[in-house]
């Protein structure tokens, strides 16, 4: 049974069952019930009965096969998607495939006394995928078979990010698109020392090399030298002058025709597609265009509740649970306050606890006055527990918005994929000897 920091995790939470907590030799149910009519609706109700940890102890099942294809998932984002936002993203899709953040290979393996703090994550997070970085074999073989005792589904190499400290200094994330052949030695390493699949996250290119040819030269390569079958694709370059990350999602050019081109080309491969994706009616286009899979970003953090509340039935065609926002907060109550301050020196505290939740009354009545009540909260020293704090602070927020189901699919940008067929370039050739070279060096 995978262990979680400061408690074990006998088994996982649903919208209406429990998880039960094992702390300190007491055992203690918990349950995410709303339906008590006598508590304050300002109240989120935390209660369970035998007959529910029956039900949870009875349904737990595990297992990369029982998961549903990752048509939609949410994309690695640093200081992000962490294993608290992991969990509120859970509870409102359960069939979304979530990244971690990008996870240092040296980190892994220097904390080895501290792993379950960097790597450790409740079993309701599957499937979810590991991204490690890197640029050296040793620590990367090393990284990954520790982490293959965590359970993840996947293990993904990040060969986009575009920061100076990774990028730059770390030469690293997407200046690995440079050298192919390390990157395809890499993955390698990485399926060599775990028993899931495995998978590379890049650009389209980087700087000047930033033709469609020399993105074909990448894939083929990595995917010649290894046994990666599934490229995670974000359709702009990288720019490696100096700019920011949030300036590398901005200003060089989407180019979805490069992404529909590598489907084409490579038919025996998969490949999610991402960038400036913003809702889920933009994923239903491109998978309508033949997306194997699409990851978002950005709006699954900013606009949690629009973007998440419709994956379930709108991409995987799941009968809507009928979940509000309130049902959500009750459920991750009881998450937050189990694991509150269980690394120690007040690590995570309430703030951290609740950042992922910022997205969660996006453009609805009450919601910057929430964030300003939060932001006053986080400073009063009776606000000791979720649960104070949600009372101090969800007085804001209108009942109607706190117990209105998921309104209608927001319509999405209908130009988006527009013509992109008719804007494929040239199909790829590769150079014979370069196919008896690197199905040579393969195979060695």
């Amino acid at each position: 049974m995978m262990k979680f920091p400061g408690y074990s995790l006998i088994s996982s939470f649903t919208p209406f069952h429990c998880i039960i907590l094992k702390k300190q030799r007491r055992l203690s149910a918990l349950d995410f019930s709303s339906n008590n009519p006598t508590k304050s609706r300002r109240t989120l109700s935390v209660c369970a009965t035998k007959q529910q940890l029956h039900n949870i102890n009875t349904q737990i099942q595990m297992g990369g096969q029982q998961y549903r294809p990752p048509l939609f998932s949410v994309a690695p984002m640093m200081e992000w998607t962490d294993t608290h936002y992991r969990t509120v993203a859970r509870i409102i899709s359960k069939h979304a495939w979530l990244y971690t953040e990008m996870l240092a290979a040296e980190t892994i393996v220097y904390q080895q006394e501290n792993l379950d703090r960097f790597l450790a994550f409740p079993s309701e997070q599957h499937p979810i995928v590991l991204q490690i970085g890197g640029n050296n074999l040793d620590n990367i073989a090393k990284a990954t078979q520790l982490a293959n005792a965590y359970g993840y589904d996947e293990i993904n190499l990040n060969c986009g990010c575009p920061s100076a400290k990774v990028a730059g200094h770390g030469c690293f994330g997407v200046r690995l698109m440079l050298d192919p052949k390390f990157v395809g030695e890499a993955m390698s390493v990485i399926a060599a020392n775990t028993d899931v699949p495995v998978s590379v996250k890049c650009r389209i290119g980087v700087d000047d090399h930033d033709s469609y040819n020399e993105l074909c030269d990448f894939i083929y390569k990595v995917s010649s030298l290894s046994p990666t079958k599934h490229f995670v694709i974000h359709s702009r370059k990288a720019l490696l002058n100096g700019i920011s990350p949030a300036d590398n999602r901005r200003i060089p050019p989407l180019k979805y025709e490069y992404y529909y081109a590598l489907l084409r080309d490579f038919p025996d491969l998969r490949f999610t597609i991402n960038g400036g994706i913003d809702c889920v009616d933009e994923v239903n286009a491109a998978l309508r265009e033949g997306a194997h899979g699409v990851m978002v970003g950005r709006a699954a953090f900013n606009n949690l509740w629009s973007t998440l509340a419709h994956v379930d039935s709108a991409v995987y065609g799941v009968p809507n649970s009928g979940l509000t926002r309130r049902k959500v907060l009750e459920q991750y109550q009881v998450y937050g306050d189990a694991v509150l301050g269980t690394y120690g020196n007040n690590r995570p505290n309430i703030r951290e606890l609740i950042k992922p939740l910022f997205g969660l009354f996006y453009c609805e009545p009450g919601n910057n006055l929430w964030k300003r009540r939060a932001d006053a909260a986080f400073l009063m020293k009776n606000i000791t527990t979720v649960k104070s704090f949600f009372e101090e602070t969800l007085v804001a927020i209108p009942d109607a918005v706190l117990d209105s189901p998921v309104a209608e699919l927001p319509s999405g940008r209908k130009d988006l994929f527009a013509n992109v067929r008719g804007l494929l370039p040239p199909p790829y050739e590769t150079r014979a000897e370069e196919v008896v070279l690197y199905a040579a060096q393969y195979k060695a």
